[in-house]
Parts: C-alpha cells; structure tokens; sequence
C-alpha cells in the first residue's frame, strides 16, 4: 500500500483539527463538506475506514512520532 508523505498527513490532521475545534460539522454545507472530504482523504492516506483511527495513524507517521509509545491502545 502506497503511504502519503509526513507533510501531507500533518497538513491534513491539522486542517481536519481546526474544522473539528470551530465545530464545522454544525456550519454549512461547504463546511460541512470539507470536513468530511478531508476525513475521507485520511482514511485513504492511512488505509483505514474510520477518522479517528486515521488520525491516530497520520500522527503515528509524523516526525517526532514514538513508535514504542502505545497509550493509543486500550485494555478491554
């Protein structure tokens, strides 16, 4: 599976974070449509079928990334 750049998955976790703060799944439907546009687009990037795990993923491929560090793992 092809894996997007760094710089491409940190530019979309930051663009799908500030439209998540300003609570743009509420605004317009453009809003509201890049919102899920850039949701789909992480999951495409990272190979996964949900937004969160997507993010959870890009930031896993981003510089500085810890790849030890497994407090994204839950108990069940």
């Amino acid at each position: 599976m092809l894996m997007a750049h760094p710089a491409v998955l940190k530019d979309l976790v930051e663009q799908y974070e500030t439209l998540r703060a300003l609570h743009a799944e509420n605004g317009g439907p453009a809003t509201r449509q890049r919102m899920d546009d850039i949701a789909y687009t992480l999951c495409v990037s990272t190979g996964t079928r949900d937004v969160d795990v997507a993010l959870v993923a890009a930031r896993y491929r981003l510089p500085g990334a810890r790849p030890e560090d497994d407090s994204v793992l839950t108990a069940d």
